[in-house]
């Protein structure tokens, strides 16, 4: 191998750097390491094991859901250049898998994404690498960003949720668990030694948190609605008085689509002894949080109210196209914890640093195209879908509930794995559920009724075999069991 001429010399400053000429043929001229040989073994209860062929043995139990197929990385020939077979191959991988997603798309009726978008006109912008560093409101040494979009749709959501441009700060986040990540830990940054309170029914990133960030966290019970149950939480709030209340109030729970009383759980904290300055209150709104605005007759949820941040999902009701969210808190608290970074000449209050700058000009067009009055109307359709698809399933017999003013309607889980994975419904014990989003019509659903009703003659052909009550789950006034069915 040739060698490198060089010498280290000390600078003005002292230090030694590398001086001379570097040859370029000292690379690493040998292929890439071959992988492993691996014997994958599928046991009775249909669980992967990996066995290595390397010294001992090596298990992982990847579980009956793992992804079984990948699409491989490959060398390129030495002639490809001139073939073109390399781009020939991945052209037709790429077309493959674009005609799958349209498929899959088709059939998509348990995850709260609007498919119903056409971002055809910033095409040309991904041409560019848009990274929003740091506080969307200092400027820093970096050109390439969109922070004048992102700062537009911040003030919107300020606008919507009730707070002066001059009291809030946020920012666009790359999910709705990270808005949640930040809301929670503005809370423990304010009061350390601050306990966090969550109902069971919170999504898991409330949880995640609490872990990552080592907070004290008690589990609140619910009702059967799904919302927190604020008897339970007086008697948790009664029992550390002498502790902040860090509380993260779910405007839409994940399951079940219930939305959290926040007018009672400020009035609880107040008659537990809570002084407005001894809590934070956070607003979980991924999906509803958005909607709820839309609705004359829903509660407020608004920084007029005591509340400490509120966060939304982008790619939910929205319909963004990549992962991302927005996140709203009150300036104030971002003191705690803003730290300046040297070399990007900016501070930064935010979890992750670099941020999409493509995600706040996606949702920058959404808010312009549609504004108040098309999301409104967008709104109610979602809402007249889920009463229309919550009554179809009453008619033929089937558990069905629906929360007020919520899009997901919750039923008796399909029997039939096959089932629920092509409609790619959202499960929890012995209950699914359906969001009806903007992209979901009336036709869709009708479809997946029929197709129910005729899998639930098959499941319940033996008239010994009845389908089971959902009381517990759902509500005495929502099962259809032989008991409750009147």
């Amino acid at each position: 191998m040739a060698a490198c001429t060089m010498t280290m010399v000390e600078n003005n400053a002292g230090i030694e750097a590398v001086i001379g000429n570097f040859d370029v043929n000292v690379v690493f001229s040998e292929p890439l390491p071959p992988f492993p040989e691996i014997n994958t073994v599928v046991d009775l209860k249909g669980q992967q094991h990996a066995e290595s062929n390397q010294k001992g043995k090596r298990e992982i139990a990847l579980g009956r859901n793992a992804i079984a197929t990948c699409f491989p990385i490959t060398e390129p020939d030495d002639n490809d250049e001139s073939t073109g077979d390399k781009e020939a191959h991945m052209a037709s991988v790429l077309a493959r898998y674009k005609k799958n997603l349209l498929e899959r798309t088709k059939y998509n009726l348990g995850y709260a994404y609007n498919f119903d978008f056409d971002y055809g006109a910033l095409a040309p912008l991904q041409h560019f690498f848009i990274n929003n560093l740091g506080d969307p409101f200092v400027e820093n040494n970096y050109a390439v960003h969109s922070r004048q979009f992102e700062i537009g749709v911040l003030d919107w959501f300020a606008r919507l949720w009730e707070i002066e441009k001059n009291e809030y700060w946020g920012y666009v986040t790359h999910c709705g668990t990270e808005g949640n990540f930040h809301g929670i830990l503005a809370g423990r940054e304010n009061f350390p030694d601050g306990i966090l309170y969550a109902s069971g029914e919170s999504h898991y990133s409330v949880f995640k948190a609490a872990r990552l960030y080592r907070m004290n966290c008690v589990r609140v019970g619910c009702l059967v609605s799904g919302e927190i149950d604020c008897a339970d939480l007086r008697l948790k709030l009664l029992a550390n008085t002498d502790k902040p209340a860090i509380l993260n109030v779910n405007i839409g729970t994940t399951v079940k689509g219930a939305v959290d009383d926040l007018d009672l759980v400020i009035q609880t904290l107040s008659e537990c002894g809570f002084s407005k300055d001894r809590f934070y209150i956070h607003c979980d709104g991924a999906l509803f949080g958005f909607m709820m605005p839309f609705i004359k007759c829903a509660p407020k949820v608004s920084f007029k109210k005591p509340i400490g941040s509120i966060s939304v999902s982008g790619h939910k009701f929205l319909g963004c196209p990549m992962p991302c969210g927005v996140h709203l808190t009150r300036l104030e608290h971002i003191n705690a914890f803003s730290n300046n970074v040297g070399y990007l000449a900016s501070r930064d209050a935010t979890i992750m640093g670099s941020r999409n700058g493509h995600a706040s000009i996606f949702l920058w067009c959404a808010l312009n195209r549609k504004g108040y009055k098309g999301f409104q109307k967008e709104v109610q359709k979602c809402l007249g879908n889920a009463h229309y698809l919550k009554d179809r399933l009453c008619e033929v017999g089937i558990s069905a509930m629906l929360n007020e003013l919520s899009n997901t309607v919750v039923f008796e889980r399909p029997q039939d794995e096959e089932f629920i994975k092509r409609w790619q419904l959202i499960c929890e014990g012995n209950i699914a559920h359906v969001v009806t989003m903007p992209n979901v019509s009336q036709e869709k659903l009708d479809d997946f009724i029929a197709e129910l009703v005729a899998k639930r003659s098959i499941w319940y052909a033996d008239q010994k075999v009845q389908p089971p009550c959902f009381a517990a789950a759902l509500g005495s006034q929502n099962c259809a069991c032989k008991l409750h069915r009147i």
